[in-house]
């Protein structure tokens, strides 16, 4: 466990549950930290490519969430909010397969939108907050 930071699941018993799900409906972090806001990584590569199947568009946006954590000395086991943009209604329960994949046993609070990213070739966008103790990972 990091020092100087603590996260507490939130999951209001009057309200639906999402923990079967591998969500929480709230985060709560406290303590000193560094907060990391991560815009929309989109599923291409540094050229701009971006492949046509939606599994390794998903897989490649995730990699770029990866990306800029490391950048700032964190992993996924400091991001507290994420949001992924769908294309498609249709692309979910891939969607989430490659989450559970990716996060694990690692609980965030996250939003799923249904939108047309910002390129008709993108079927996934990916942003997140991530929280960290005060000093950068080597």
């Amino acid at each position: 466990m990091k020092t100087g930071i603590s996260r507490r699941l939130v999951n209001a018993p009057d309200a639906p549950q999402t923990l079967h799900r591998r969500y929480t409906n709230a985060l709560e972090v406290s303590g000193e930290g560094r907060t990391l806001y991560i815009s929309g990584q989109i599923p291409t590569d540094p050229d701009g490519a971006a492949p046509e199947d939606f599994e390794a568009q998903a897989r490649l946006a995730w990699g770029n969430v990866e990306k800029q954590l490391k950048a700032a000395g964190m992993t996924l086991d400091d991001l507290v909010k994420v949001t992924v943009f769908l294309a498609s209604h249709d692309l979910r329960e891939i969607n989430a397969k490659v989450r559970w994949e990716v996060m694990g046993d690692r609980m965030v609070a996250l939003s799923t939108v249904i939108a047309g990213p910002y390129d008709p070739a993108w079927k996934i966008e990916i942003e997140a907050i991530a929280v960290a103790c005060s000093e950068p990972r080597s």
